[in-house]
């Protein structure tokens, strides 16, 4: 820490507390060239992971929102409460390593589509059909196609 009062950057930790709602940790300090105290406190860095719609828009990352779409894809599938929270932790590794602290929807379903591919195919095509905003019956159908082919392959 630079010392206040004579810029000196060496001191030395006289009493450390940690504040009332725990969010911050209160440092006293002395300066070991001048000798006078001063306070500084220590908090975590908060910066928001950010995800960026389709639209451009950018709102905070909240897992709940994924987990709640993962839920309703796998609503009545054998797909346990712990691999779907694996899933969630994945996206959210895959956030928080983003040197951007930013991740597109467009990566976040894709991924997540890929995970219940592998995993359910009557949860992937749930899934598939919100994230990718199926318009009629017929693009339903392709995308039915596309896995049966697949599945054969």
């Amino acid at each position: 820490m630079t010392c206040p009062f004579c810029a000196h950057t060496e001191d030395k930790v006289i009493d450390s507390r940690e504040s009332k709602e725990g969010d911050s940790i209160r440092r006293r300090r002395q300066c070991l060239a001048c000798e006078k105290r001063f306070t500084t406190y220590e908090r975590i860095d908060e910066v928001p992971y950010m995800v960026i719609k389709k639209d451009g828009r950018r709102e905070k990352f909240d897992r709940q929102k994924v987990l709640n779409g993962l839920l309703k894809a796998a609503e009545k599938r054998p797909i346990s409460m712990a691999k779907l929270s694996d899933l969630v932790n994945q996206v959210e590794a895959r956030v928080t390593d983003s040197p951007d602290r930013e991740i597109s929807t467009t990566e976040i379903g894709e991924y997540l589509m890929e995970a219940l591919r592998n995993e359910d195919k009557i949860a992937y095509v749930r899934f598939a059909s919100v994230y990718r905003d199926f318009q009629d019956e017929q693009a339903f159908f392709n995308e039915l196609k596309a896995l049966m082919r697949q599945k054969v392959s």
